[in-house]
């Protein structure tokens, strides 16, 4: 089983993911994204909260949009891992490529900081 639900927090999208994220189920995620996208809402945070489970296919999906979501100006980020979900990023070398946050207050805050 498993859910998105995207909350519009000013300029930004939330993203919260709620159950498995794997190979059937990562179609949902990557249609969720492709909408931001298409909205122009290109500053996206994943709030990974009530993720339990994430699979290669699910990470692939971030993977996948990261370069059109950057081209248009914005960024993927992410919060709220569990530890066990974190390793998986942390394997893969996720951590090098993306910005992870403990709380979504911070990526929020980090979206809305003046660039240099």
């Amino acid at each position: 089983m498993f859910s998105t639900l995207v909350r519009e927090l000013g300029k930004t999208s939330a993203i919260d993911l709620i159950g498995e994220l794997d190979a059937h189920t990562s179609v949902q995620l990557e249609r969720t994204i492709q909408e931001q996208i298409e909205k122009k809402r290109v500053h996206i945070i994943i709030n990974c909260a009530k993720l339990s489970y994430i699979s290669s296919a699910g990470l692939g999906v971030f993977m996948a949009f990261i370069d059109d979501v950057r081209a248009e100006g914005g960024d993927i980020k992410f919060s709220n891992m569990s530890d066990k979900i974190f390793q998986v990023f942390d394997l893969l070398g996720f951590p090098l490529l993306y910005e992870i946050f403990k709380e979504e207050q911070e990526a929020v805050e980090k979206f809305n900081a003046p660039t240099p």
